[in-house]
């Protein structure tokens, strides 16, 4: 059978959207739309989306979302549990699947609620704690992916359909948003530095920071050399997001990307994985992007096409569309500062939908669900509860399939004291996913 015939009254936008997403890319499954009864006939594999039943179909509930234009304040949006499982837009009625499958993915990957009227936090963010996913304490759940895991099971014993087999998939990622602890600073940055160690007595700092300007020791955020052996060893191909402010700031500090020891990290960087832009702070303006994305491509001499925010500075649909602007193709975003989980409801990547266009644009997001300062700084982890929480996500993002894209920085996996024990669990877990995958 190559064809999934789904029957419904109306076709938009939102409706393909989501079923190129589930469908196509997915279960690399085929389908076509139908508003004739009569298609309802024939020995194929029919969904029924919305009211009446028919023989030998799959029926799913239909909740008028898919069909509106721009944004609405939807009323009671909640959770329910459905078998244990957790799910968006459930109905009463007796279907097969007794909730609104396709707008529930719409709303969670289109990010519906991010249009709705928010009080940013400190960083101009939409906050977590606004979310229905943290509301309903699920946000560490990819309950997208549990739902397409579910769907299958309902399309494989209904209909015979042979799935072609998916596969779990680790993207390691990494943000060089400050290269160097004590190098390379310049001497005013650099004689600030030794004053205020010194009017803290802090001998300890005072004592690092000469054996490292004297070559005896090594930076403490200097862990490329680490990070080059363990993808090596691993058969990893990483991506690194540069920082390329060209101005300092209180939330820029790297080192201007034309510094000689910033032009050798994002070279050697390069030979080993890919790299993308991570715009600056106060990147608001097009022309921002523009002309550090313009310098990072003079280095690498060549077009970059990826980004991740800085800070996760990310204001849909602002953000997206000064991306597109700057002909960026992919974007690593999607996810929280502030706390662990799936921002999106689901590991696995997806093109931006522009709700207030009403159309499906050529940026694909790409979620995260772990983020190292966040799991110390933010929600207060020990190492060993860190880790934890990120190997369950994984289990369940293999279970289902699915994109586990972690975001690490050099100077977690470095020798600053702040960190110490972070470098040899990233190592363990690093071994663990690549033998066992």
């Amino acid at each position: 059978m190559d064809t999934l015939v789904i029957y419904c009254i109306n076709k938009s936008n939102r409706l393909q959207y989501v079923l190129d997403w589930l469908l196509c890319e997915r279960l690399q499954l085929k389908y076509s739309i139908t508003d004739n009864e009569n298609d309802l006939l024939d020995e194929k594999a029919h969904i029924l989306y919305g009211s009446g039943r028919y023989k030998d179909c799959i029926t799913i509930p239909d909740i008028g979302l898919l069909w509106q234009k721009g944004i609405h304040n939807i009323e009671q949006v909640s959770i329910s549990d459905l078998d244990t499982m957790p799910v968006l837009f459930r109905v009463s009625e007796n279907f097969d699947i007794p909730f609104d499958l396709f707008s529930a993915i719409f709303y969670l990957i289109s990010r519906y609620e991010e249009y709705l009227p928010y009080t940013p936090d400190k960083h101009h963010r939409y906050p977590a704690s606004d979310s229905i996913l943290f509301k309903n304490a699920i946000l560490k759940i990819p309950i997208i992916d549990l739902w397409v895991t579910e769907f299958k099971k309902r399309l494989k014993n209904k209909f015979n359909i042979d799935f072609p087999e998916g596969k779990f998939t680790f993207l390691p990622t990494y943000d060089i948003d400050i290269a160097f602890s004590h190098l390379h600073k310049g001497i005013a940055r650099i004689a600030g530095a030794y004053l205020r160690a010194i009017l803290k007595g802090d001998v300890k700092q005072i004592d690092e920071r000469i054996q490292i300007f004297n070559n005896k020791q090594r930076d403490p955020y200097d862990s490329f050399h680490w990070l080059h052996l363990l993808h090596t060893e691993n058969k990893i191909v990483p991506i690194y997001f540069i920082l390329c402010a060209i101005k300092t700031s209180a939330f820029d500090k790297n080192l201007h990307p034309l510094h000689p020891a910033m032009l050798r990290i994002i070279k050697n960087l390069s030979k080993e994985g890919k790299i993308g832009i991570h715009p600056s702070y106060y990147y608001d303006k097009k022309e921002i992007i523009t002309k550090e994305k313009n310098i990072l491509e003079s280095i690498l001499t060549h077009t970059i096409t990826i980004s991740r925010q800085h800070y996760i500075k990310l204001n849909i649909p602002l953000t997206y569309r000064l991306l597109i602007e700057n002909n960026i193709q992919e974007d690593y975003s999607m996810g929280y500062g502030t706390h662990i989980g799936f921002r999106a409801g689901t590991g696995s990547s997806f093109l931006w939908y522009d709700i207030e266009n009403e159309t499906v644009t050529p940026l694909r997001i790409f979620p995260f669900c772990f983020m190292d300062t966040t799991a110390l700084f933010e929600e207060k982890l020990s190492i060993e509860q860190a880790f934890n929480q990120l190997r369950e996500m994984q289990q369940i993002l293999q279970q289902n399939k699915s994109t586990l894209i972690t975001i690490f920085h050099n100077f977690s996996l470095g020798t600053s004291n702040l960190w110490l024990g972070w470098q040899n669990a990233y190592a363990s877990f690093i071994d663990n996913i690549t033998n066992n995958e």
